[in-house]
């Protein structure tokens, strides 16, 4: 707690601290909020617990030993007693202020007031409902483990120690909002993360005032991070331990809130989001090679469809070579409106995929494919060519390993199309270039975003082309400075 003011002392008055604790705990309005009165060693006590939170096994182990108190145990240094030789339990903690009693007993933690004694004890006796550590979705390989962030802090944490065992390896704990008081984690590797990355992270969390965290880590980014109307996300999100032990070596601070599946890595450039863990699943050549075509596919996400969508409406830009790439049709609606009601109808149909049961996920990709692409191409909605190229973007988009990444290109796909199709070759330029200005001129924490290529690293530029021998990344990334650069 720090050396803030007590707010509401605890008294020795038994009474007086349960009517303050009944009062703000409501335990007489919500039936979660569990009271416990009993009388040890001729002493009145109160156990204030929330009843999905707490382990009846541990419990009842600790009423059977305060059962066998006597008199005469508690007459001299009651509370020492109590802690150091009666109460079984390794998580104990006393605290001398009802407000902070208040906040823990709505945390998880249980409480024991004890008549005679001005401090309360707590008992962190709580256990989270928790699913098992399976593997992401989003994140699956053929080869490695299985194992993926749950939606409790204390088993992300230790998913994550469990491959990081240096004795550096620091875990700050944080709360914040000022009604849901959400646990949050920082962790780094002290001797190699840059202290100025630490605090600066560390700062601007301190800073956040606000009521909770509806959306877990995602709020804690748009408060950290800022930058709320660049599409591009400045951390990389996780949901397998092994990628976020992975960045700890690196140099990597990792944010972890209780109640999200996924930890967040920062700073990161454009082209961490980019790597996936297959590629270090497979030989050196092998990865390689998949490094390059997920490239390939990004980029074709991005640029092929408005380029396309230029040499259509301008035949005089094709060479005879690929003259055959045009559209002899180009039917009854404009070309520009099917390629934005296509991105409309591929958006529609990826929120459908969410919201339905998987049961039903192969009728709706026939409802798709049959009804929707064949009949709006045989009345004259779209081209063979518009959903030609509206396919490979989409699964261009697909192949990106970041989630929030694939969005973000996304978008720059729908402004560049309409910039090309207002402005012609001069649209597709500026929107191009724009594009990379964009991604040159942005940091994350003093972090170049599109590092290794603008500011140049031959070592860094190597690194992120191809997937190097581990034995030859004997360097940690320049770009976020750690303090310690050899592996």
């Amino acid at each position: 707690m720090g050396e803030s003011k007590i707010q509401k002392p605890v008294s020795s008055v038994y009474h007086e601290n349960t009517k303050y604790l009944d009062q703000e705990l409501a335990v007489d309005k919500s039936f979660d909020l569990i009271k416990i009165e009993f009388e040890y060693a001729n002493r009145n006590m109160a156990l204030y617990l929330v009843d999905g939170f707490a382990k009846d096994e541990s419990l009842t182990q600790i009423q059977r030993e305060l059962l066998v108190l006597r008199e005469e145990d508690l007459e001299a240094d009651a509370l020492k007693k109590l802690i150091k030789t009666k109460i079984p339990y390794i998580e104990l903690d006393t605290a001398d202020d009802l407000e902070v009693v208040v906040d823990q007993v709505l945390a998880g933690p249980c409480a024991l007031v004890v008549d005679g004694i001005d401090k309360v004890i707590l008992m962190d006796t709580r256990t989270y409902p928790v699913r098992g550590p399976e593997e992401p979705d989003t994140e699956q390989v053929i080869r490695g483990s299985k194992d993926g962030f749950v939606e409790t802090i204390v088993m992300n944490t230790a998913l994550i120690r469990r491959r990081v065992r240096d004795r550096s390896f620091r875990v700050e704990y944080m709360t914040v909002g000022r009604r849901s008081k959400s646990d949050l984690s920082l962790l780094y590797l002290e001797d190699i993360a840059d202290p100025t990355v630490v605090n600066k992270i560390k700062q601007a969390i301190e800073k956040i005032d606000t009521d909770g965290l509806p959306m877990a880590d995602k709020t804690i980014e748009e408060f950290v991070f800022g930058q709320h109307w660049n599409p591009y996300p400045l951390v990389r999100y996780t949901e397998r331990p092994d990628v976020a032990a992975s960045h700890l070596f690196e140099g990597h601070v990792i944010i972890v809130v209780d109640g999200s599946p996924s930890v967040m890595i920062a700073p990161t450039s454009f082209w961490h989001h980019l790597q996936h863990a297959e590629e270090y699943r497979q030989k050196p050549i092998v990865g390689a090679g998949l490094r390059f075509v997920r490239f390939v596919a990004v980029f074709v996400s991005i640029f092929l469809m408005p380029l396309w969508y230029l040499l259509a409406t301008n035949e005089a830009l094709l060479p005879e070579q690929i003259s055959y790439i045009g559209t002899d049709d180009p039917g009854a609606i404009p070309l520009l409106a099917q390629f934005l009601i296509a991105e409309v109808g591929i958006e529609m149909l990826r929120m459908a995929a969410i919201h339905t049961p998987s049961a039903l996920a192969t009728a709706l990709g026939l409802v798709a494919a049959i009804l929707i692409g064949e009949v709006a191409i045989e009345v004259g909605w779209f081209t063979h060519e518009v959903i030609l190229y509206i396919a490979i973007a989409a699964v261009g988009s697909f192949a990106t390993p970041s989630y929030e990444m694939s969005l973000a290109n996304r978008t720059v796909r729908v402004g560049l199309l309409i910039l090309t199709g207002v402005f012609n070759v001069a649209g597709y330029v500026i929107g191009s270039l724009l594009w990379l200005l964009l991604l040159v001129s942005m940091k994350a924490i003093n972090t170049p975003y599109f590092w290794p290529f603008l500011p140049f690293s031959y070592r860094g530029f190597r690194d992120i082309l191809i997937r190097s021998p581990i034995p030859l990344k004997n360097r940690r990334p320049s770009a976020i400075h750690p303090k310690d650069t050899t592996r």
